[in-house]
């Protein structure tokens, strides 16, 4: 036909059918392992109209999708599925899902965006730390074939002549609600595989590969049924600030500072009790070395079904909890930090005990704050958060106060997130709320008191009353009187191994880690010097290997230590000794409390794990070995720090009808810190060291963003550092912004795990600036191939 000859016919669509044609269904994937940011796919026809939903991209999806000029296939998660036009672009299409089912609900996408901007990382990372291994990768499941019926079949059911088996299983298949195996099939039928195989071949019955689980059921002791047990007015004051916030059905942060052994833990349970009635389910985290058996025992003694997520499962194990948590078959959950991502379908209430924890801070990338990210989900899903603590966190406490960092207006913002099911945009602001409201607790249960304090002052007593070792006079004593009156003991000292230093006394070098430069402690169970930063491992040295002098120097104390002193000097009281070192075997440390229950040993002796979660009505004495261990860190939380500790451990004695005393040797009486601890005074400590921080601008008066540069050349991690805080100090006076920039200058740990470190502090009154000021400094920043660099917001450690 001539081009200039009319056509019957218009060849040519109109605009709007153009459009229509370019009309794609498209996801937006971000990558797990790749550079930052969402990329778009085409969804295969196979996956958007699915005749299963095993078949169906759904968001929160983990796929395959080609990546790159190679088209390398890349794990990836689809946060986002819309019909958009593709016009010219040349968009790859999804290769494969990964999953049978979809393991993110939108709301746990938008909390995971949440972290991702907040924490200054890249989303994908956050999903997978989100996502446990033994999820990813399926633990505890097998893979098969899927029997179904094609919809085209289904209508035409009733025409199709088949011998009888045949004709038997395919309706059988026909009315099951989901899609059967080979052997439910056969089994419900009474037929063998040959009918199958025939259905198939005539194009029937199709058949899908696919993983389903295959667990055992992990079977825990029961304990006793517990009945509620009376609360005394605190404890019912406490509950009934909560019990308001659960029938207002709002979010609300409810701050419970209780000294130690006033029965918080009664509080928290007879609150998971209200929620699990309204068919609601409960996080609570712990920290780590709090998640003792004994804890979990008391949980379990009172609901149904109890799950538990920490480190030291299996992977089919952390699946198996995962999983039924997911299905809702779950009332309360139990974990350290990684739990609060639980994918509870009904969250009603999160709790977190011993919420000051430095614990609950990430160390790796995502570096992320648990009861911040506790915050802002309890916010999203409009459910109360109750933080929970005899020594509350400066932060929480001056939130608490009313005395708010940020203002109101954002955070009420951040507390009605959209209801949309796809992620939202990016957000960014604080995570402090307007809701909070302290309560307090300021009684032990049965009016019991808190056990006294005495300061044992060392310097006094080495110039007066010289000893040798690690126990004074004065605790020996108080250990022998505490052991004649049938009571138990526990001694405090935070330092792992038997002598934390070794020095040559000639050239006075110490024996450092050649990765690390800190010195090694020597561990006598199999008389190694240690690197306790990168496990860096050697013969105890008999000779200094610099001058090569022998009768090289052991000096400082350590746990193994003091246990060895302690059995020589009280040969007749078994001991027992609680660090990582000797709880390396699984089952280990429930084996160790179990012990001192039950009386098989008289003296504890052990880390800060010892220090909380442990409740031992028969303790009359807690020891503190050295109290000034953290105390003059380079870290403007050491004294917080340093008060936390002797004060959580001084609440483990005094719980017992014998009530109990602390003894605290240090070499600091005077210091602000412990004097406070020694009183059980929380608000004059509060009062001490608020002061300091607000004239230093320290949280919770500003925001602070700790930058580390680090490499294996001295020179250029340097340089780089340099570069770096140069394009954050010129990011910084465009912006015309109030915050001040510390360094670039060595770490304390100036050499770690074989890299020079050097790093740069950022503190402002908001973290938005911070935010915005890093953000524009590092968009742009190439370090060289052997530099690398972290951002740590709101760091937890200094050193």
């Amino acid at each position: 036909m001539s081009e200039y000859q009319q056509s019957l016919f218009d060849l040519e669509p109109e605009s709007w059918q153009l459009d229509a044609g370019a009309m794609r269904l498209v996801a937006s994937v971000v990558l797990a392992d790749g550079p930052d940011g969402s990329f778009d796919y085409l969804v295969p026809p196979e996956m958007s109209d699915a005749t299963e939903r095993i078949d169906q991209l759904e968001v929160g999806r983990r796929v395959q999708v080609p990546f790159g000029r190679r088209n390398r296939l890349t794990v990836g998660y689809c946060i986002r599925l819309e019909f958009k036009p593709v016009g010219s672009r040349r968009l790859k299409t999804v290769a494969a899902l990964l999953d049978p089912r979809s393991l993110l609900s939108p709301s746990m996408l938008r909390l995971t965006q949440w972290i991702a901007d907040y924490y200054l990382c890249p989303w994908g990372q956050v999903l997978q730390a989100v996502l446990p291994g033994g999820v990813r990768k399926q633990a505890g499941t097998r893979r098969v074939t899927l029997l179904s019926v094609p919809d085209e079949i289904l209508a035409r059911l009733s025409s199709l002549k088949l011998p009888a088996k045949q004709r038997e299983a395919l309706a059988c298949l026909a009315k099951s609600s989901r899609s059967l195996t080979l052997h439910e099939l056969a089994q419900r039928t009474g037929c063998t595989a040959a009918p199958v195989q025939a259905l198939k071949k005539k194009g029937l019955i199709i058949a899908t590969q696919s993983r389903i689980p295959s667990f055992q059921a992990f079977e825990f002791p029961t304990p006793p049924r517990e009945s509620p047990r009376d609360l005394n007015p605190d404890q019912t004051a406490a509950l009934a600030a909560i019990q308001t916030a659960l029938d207002a059905g709002e979010h609300r942060t409810i701050l419970i500072h209780g000294v130690t052994g006033s029965g918080k833990t009664e509080v928290y349970i007879r609150a998971i009790e209200e929620t699990v009635r309204f068919g609601r389910q409960a996080i609570v985290l712990v920290p780590e070395i709090s998640l003792t058996p004994q804890t979990v025992e008391r949980f379990r003694a009172r609901f149904d079904t109890v799950a538990v997520l920490h480190s030291h499962q299996s992977d089919t194990e952390r699946h198996w909890h995962w999983y039924r948590i997911a299905e809702g078959a779950v009332q309360v959950v139990i974990g350290a930090r990684s739990a609060v991502f639980a994918p509870t379908p009904n969250l009603g209430l999160i709790v977190i005990d011993e919420e000051h924890e430095s614990s609950f801070k990430q160390d790796i990338a995502p570096r992320y704050h648990a009861r911040d990210v506790a915050q802002y989900r309890a916010m999203a899903e409009r459910v109360p958060l109750v933080l929970g603590s005899a020594t509350p966190s400066l932060e929480s406490y001056y939130r608490a106060l009313g005395k708010k960092q940020t203002d109101v207006e954002e955070s009420s913002r951040l507390s009605q997130p959209s209801d949309q099911d796809q992620a939202p945009a990016p957000v960014s602001g604080p995570i402090s709320s307007p809701h909070y409201q302290l309560v307090e607790m300021p009684r032990r249960i049965f009016n019991r008191p808190l056990p006294g304090v005495g300061l044992i002052d060392l310097r006094l007593d080495r110039h007066d009353q010289p000893f040798r070792g690690s126990i004074s006079r004065r605790m020996q004593q108080a250990i022998g009187e505490a052991l004649r009156k049938g009571g138990k003991v526990m001694l405090l000292l935070n330092r792992r191994g038997f002598s934390t230093h070794i020095q040559c006394p000639v050239c006075g070098k110490p024996v450092v880690c050649p990765d690390c430069d800190i010195p090694l402690t020597f561990h006598r169970t199999n008389e190694t010097a240690l690197c306790h930063y990168c496990d860096y491992e050697i013969p105890a040295p008999n000779e200094c290997p610099h001058c090569k002098t022998r009768g090289i120097r052991y000096s400082g104390t350590g746990t193994q230590r003091l246990e060895s002193e302690v059995r020589a000097r009280f040969p007749d009281a078994p001991c027992l000794r609680m660090d990582t070192d000797s709880m390396r075997r699984s089952g280990s440390h429930a084996k160790a409390l179990a012990a001192f229950r039950d009386g098989a040993a008289r003296i504890l002796i052990g880390t800060q794990m010892i220090a909380k979660g442990h409740d031992f009505p028969d303790v009359t004495l807690v020891g503190v070995i050295q109290a000034d261990t953290a105390l003059h860190f380079p870290d403007f939380r050491a004294s917080e720090r340093t008060f936390q500790l002797i004060t959580q451990v001084a609440g483990r004695t005094g719980r017992g009808d014998a009530g109990g005393h602390v003894l605290v040797q240090t070499l600091s009486p005077d210091h602000p810190a412990i004097h406070a601890a020694a009183r059980h005074n929380y608000q004059a400590f509060v009062d001490q060291e608020l002061p300091h921080r607000k004239a230093l601008g320290y949280p919770p008066f500003g925001s602070m963003i700790r930058i580390v540069v680090r490499g294996a050349i001295e020179h250029d991690t340097r340089f780089f550092a340099e570069k770096l805080s140069e394009e954050i100090q010129a990011a910084s006076t465009s912006r015309n912004s109030r915050i001040r920039i510390l360094g670039p200058a060595p770490a304390p740990f100036a050499k770690l795990r074989g890299k020079f470190r050097f790093q740069i502090l950022l503190r402002g009154p908001e973290i938005k600036i911070l935010h915005d000021v890093v953000q524009a400094a590092t968009r742009a920043c190439r370090p060289p191939e052997s530099v690398h660099w972290i951002v740590d917001v709101d760091p937890q450690d200094m050193l």
